[in-house]
């Protein structure tokens, strides 16, 4: 026994978590440019002459190819059957090129060049760069989730998890918080998106480098007679999981709740100045703060799961919390910053909790070697609502919330109501508690083991 636990290379504390360390460095790149436009939404009106409905269009794109196009269940396919380590160079670099268009449509080409599927050609050129960098990070993250299951399964997995969103929050946070201040430095919205650009390939190094540790744990468990290689992906795996009541809650579960927090996070800071009075400058800020607090709560609640269970019962009141902070977004006479200051913080405790024990959750539904295949398809079911939902906010802010105008760099915009957006935001919640309670059921009825610790002893 002792002979097999040093040849496992994931009995190495320091490995596992090294191994951990390097790919959610990699995601913290990604999620950077997942939101580094939100706080641009003023100056994009101002300086690009981009409308809500465009916003919401570009917004839209990061989920089109994974929709339409059945990139992320390809990817999932791709990622059974050819492991973690050609899935994730592949991702990573899908992820440079849709950066790259994306700048060079923001950078090189006038809002005036030209009409492209009745809008802006600029805005169009755009969305393509982020419908590819879409593929690229969604891909990113389901390999990610099935190397930590790798090095972490029996041991801290839920922590392993939190600890990477947590990591790859923190992009978010630094998108939200920094990318305005950036654009207002240099004159420019392009910046931040360099940025970004300079990180990504930062990060696929840092990815390139963690193929090296794989291979040393697959060479490891190989010399300790466990094999762990990839099985053959076959077309019954997927009719199992499509056929698994307890993975349809879960992907349900997740498209409506990614779908009240990410959607709204694109429009918060511009909410920020509308509702709450909050300058252009500053109001990435106080959304930023989200992020922040997932940092910190997200591994803190995955621990608490890998140690005393309660799974299902912590995404309830995940759930909880976020259908009363929307409802609360939405009364028009609550615009005191310090309110939204509060709301948001509360939003993130919430943000932490769904989290932190619905992807850990999925190992125990899905046979380890579906666990690609199946974090695709939930992924999958995702973005319909990451593409669908920003869309829907952009065009019901444009067709019934505008309210006035105002002035931003000498140029006069429109100002909007989000009573309605919120109320939105808010339904998406209920329906996401629903199917909270009816996975604890399922777990109840099936025996899943959702309310037991993760760790084995």
């Amino acid at each position: 026994m002792k002979e097999k636990t040093i040849a496992l290379l994931s009995e190495s504390k320091a490995a596992r978590w090294t191994a951990l360390a390097v790919v959610a460095f990699t995601m913290l790149c990604g999620y950077y440019l997942t939101d580094v436009m939100a706080p641009l939404k003023p100056m994009l009106e101002s300086t690009k002459h981009w409308t809500s409905t465009e916003y919401g269009f570009f917004t839209s794109a990061y989920g089109w190819f994974n929709v339409f196009l059945l990139m992320l269940i390809l990817g999932g396919i791709i990622l059974d059957k050819m492991g973690v380590r050609f899935t994730g160079m592949m991702a990573a670099i899908i992820m440079v090129v849709g950066t790259a268009i994306k700048y060079y449509a923001i950078t090189f080409i006038s809002p005036d060049a030209g009409v492209m599927l009745g809008m802006k050609s600029q805005v169009v050129i755009a969305a393509l760069g982020f419908a590819i960098f879409g593929v690229g990070v969604e891909i990113a993250g389901i390999t990610v989730s099935k190397i930590i299951v790798k090095w972490f399964k029996g041991k801290e997995l839920a922590l392993a998890m939190g600890l990477e969103m947590a990591t790859a929050r923190m992009g978010t946070a630094l998108a939200l918080s920094t990318s305005a201040p950036i654009a207002r430095a240099f004159g420019s919205v392009s910046v931040p998106i360099l940025i970004c650009l300079i990180m990504l390939c930062i990060g696929l190094i840092a990815f390139f480098i963690y193929t090296f540790m794989d291979k040393k744990l697959d060479a490891s468990t190989a010399a300790a007679g466990t094999d762990l290689a990839e099985e053959e992906f076959k077309i019954s795996d997927i009719k199992f999981i499509f056929t698994n009541r307890g993975w349809w809650y879960i992907a349900i579960l997740c498209v409506l709740f990614y779908s009240a927090v990410f959607p709204f996070l694109k429009y918060a800071s511009d909410l920020m100045v509308n509702k709450f009075n909050v300058s252009e400058n500053l109001a990435g800020i106080i959304p930023g703060l989200l992020p922040f607090g997932t940092m910190i709560l997200t591994p803190t609640f995955g621990n608490l799961y890998d140690r005393k269970g309660k799974g299902a019962t912590i995404m309830i009141i995940g759930a909880i919390l976020l259908i009363l902070v929307h409802a609360m977004f939405a009364i028009p006479g609550l615009n005191n910053w310090l309110v939204a200051i509060a709301l948001i913080i509360v939003l993130g405790i919430g943000f932490s909790l769904v989290p932190s024990a619905m992807w850990p959750s999925v190992p125990k539904i899905i046979p380890e070697k579906q666990l690609g295949t199946a974090y695709a398809m939930i992924f999958w079911v995702q973005n319909w609502g990451l593409m669908g939902v920003p869309a829907l906010i952009g065009w019901v802010l444009d067709k019934y919330c505008i309210v006035g105008t105002k002035v931003i760099d000498g140029q006069t915009i429109n100002s909007y109501n989000y009573t309605l957006p919120m109320l939105i935001f808010m339904f998406l919640g209920v329906l996401a508690l629903i199917f909270a309670f009816l996975l604890k059921a399922e777990d109840r009825k099936k025996g899943y083991g959702l309310e037991l610790p993760n760790m084995v002893s």
